[in-house]
């Protein structure tokens, strides 16, 4: 049934991660498709890196590789066949980049795990709800 499978996580919230990853470890097996791991990191304004663009490239480069480090352990704590999870690291806006994602992979389904609402989310609405409102394709929410 599903071919892609696109599980966008937040590096430093493992507990959401470990959640959507065991859900898409299932589908997976039982469709022998591939996981695609996805941590966005979000992009610095201008303004705020003005005069220290050189300590801005050393900080993204220490975020991406930092980001694929703990993707890559996130993945190795599966039972899920190591050739068969690809690790992706983009910096930008959540929502854009899990759909953009989404479309260049031609992904069937994004899983991404999600804390229970609380007022501020409510009121300000959330990464997974926005890639429930954007997404092209199905998206489970796992809680």
């Amino acid at each position: 049934m599903y071919r892609n499978i696109l599980v966008p996580v937040d590096v430093f919230e493992m507990g959401l991660a470990d959640k959507a990853l065991a859900h898409a470890q299932f589908l997976a097996q039982a469709a022998s498709a591939d996981i695609h791991l996805l941590h966005v990191i979000p992009k610095f304004s201008p303004e705020l890196t003005r005069g220290f663009i050189s300590d801005a490239r050393k900080m993204d480069d220490y975020m991406i590789n930092n980001a694929k480090e703990k993707l890559s352990a996130l993945a190795q704590k599966t039972t899920f066949p190591q050739d068969r999870i690809h690790l992706h690291v983009r910096s930008g806006n959540v929502r854009d980049e899990v759909t953009l994602l989404g479309d260049e992979l031609n992904a069937e389904v994004i899983i991404i795990g999600s804390r229970n609402p609380n007022i501020q989310t409510h009121l300000l609405g959330s990464d997974a709800a926005n890639i429930v409102r954007y997404a092209h394709v199905p998206v489970f929410v796992v809680r």
